[in-house]
């Protein structure tokens, strides 16, 4: 069975772009535009990972790797914050919200592919 990742960006043009990377290695894709969207699509599903950006509307991605690691299905799913921040206080406080791993924008399929299967083992 296909691993089931969710990546969760408010430009649909990134979200295409993560979305054909990761169905074209053969994972199952679900998109959000937003942390609020994120945790509604993700209540009755069971993910493998969630790649997040760090900057949108509604809820951000360090707000909503708190809410998933507080008590949700997904609370110990690896979370890939992927960002045009590359500050280190940003990475410190995603990594103290509960985030896996950080890659910057823009980024190149293969890297991001290479980071999900270092992860996912």
């Amino acid at each position: 069975m296909a691993k089931k990742i969710m990546t969760v960006d408010d430009s649909a043009s990134v979200r295409q772009m993560v979305s054909f990377t990761l169905r074209e290695d053969g994972y199952e894709v679900i998109e959000a535009c937003d942390g609020v969207d994120a945790l509604s699509k993700m209540e009755n599903t069971t993910l493998n990972m969630i790649v997040t950006d760090l900057n949108m509307p509604n809820m951000d991605g360090i707000e909503l790797i708190k809410k998933v690691r507080a008590g949700s299905a997904n609370k110990f799913v690896p979370i890939i914050l992927l960002t045009t921040e590359s500050q280190e206080s940003k990475k410190q406080e995603g990594k103290s919200a509960g985030a896996t791993g950080w890659i910057v924008k823009p980024f190149k399929p293969e890297q991001l592919l290479a980071v999900i299967k270092k992860v996912l083992g």
